[in-house]
């Protein structure tokens, strides 16, 4: 099975490659450095931060993601700047911390990158999608008005999600990976990134987790 997965990952970077008109991708060009799995510290002063802006590390590493649209995304997608619209079934397997599939197959975020280290590891998925089918503008969508539409529908995720994990006869998904989209959403650790997010959306600055954060349900 493996050997058959890395057949696809090659043969997808190779055609993402080709659709972002980088000749030169499996050559370490200067413009297409794609994810390499860069020396990134483990800790650093995100750990400090409600929302940590994770684009300049992406577009240093990436020069695009993709083409989906924004009516394109999964309504499990979670709010943020990288978002799935149709995509294959295959590659997003390898980036289990990040990536589940939806009832169409198709990729989506379940937990967006949170640390230079996340970004560097994410961008494996988009990296090798043969349909270019991942976008990275979400924060031009995304309104605190979507975000709490979507934390208010958070039901109908873990709806989603104990189905999956009760029907592995047809799932794509790892129990494991849909069990930590659980956690996050029950947790807290969902809740919590989601009130930076909305720091981020209305102030434009990366929030301390000391700072006064925007409720997720509003009175």
């Amino acid at each position: 099975m493996w050997r058959w997965l890395n057949g696809v990952v090659d043969r997808s970077c190779e055609a993402f490659g080709r659709w972002l008109g980088v000749e030169e991708a499996y050559e370490g060009s200067s413009e297409w450095t794609g994810p390499l799995r860069q020396p990134f510290p483990e800790n650093g002063p995100w750990d400090d931060l409600a929302y940590w802006n994770p684009l300049p590390t992406a577009r240093d590493l990436i020069a695009d993601i993709g083409v989906a649209t924004w009516n394109q995304r999964s309504r499990l997608n979670v709010p943020g700047p990288f978002f799935a619209g149709e995509t294959d079934c295959g590659v997003g397997a390898s980036v289990p911390a990040h990536i589940l599939f939806s009832e169409d197959h198709s990729e989506f975020v379940y937990r967006q990158p949170r640390s230079p280290r996340e970004v560097d590891d994410f961008l494996e998925a988009p990296y090798g999608e043969p349909l270019a089918g991942y976008a990275w503008n979400g924060d031009e969508h995304w309104t605190p008005e979507l975000v709490r539409a979507w934390w208010r529908e958070r039901d109908g995720v873990r709806e989603w999600i104990l189905a999956e994990i009760a029907d592995r006869k047809d799932s794509y998904n790892d129990e494991d990976t849909l069990r930590q989209y659980l956690a996050d959403l029950d947790g807290g650790a969902l809740a919590c990134y989601l009130r930076g997010y909305l720091f981020w959306l209305t102030e434009r600055r990366e929030p301390a987790f000391s700072e006064e954060l925007p409720v997720l349900e509003e009175a």
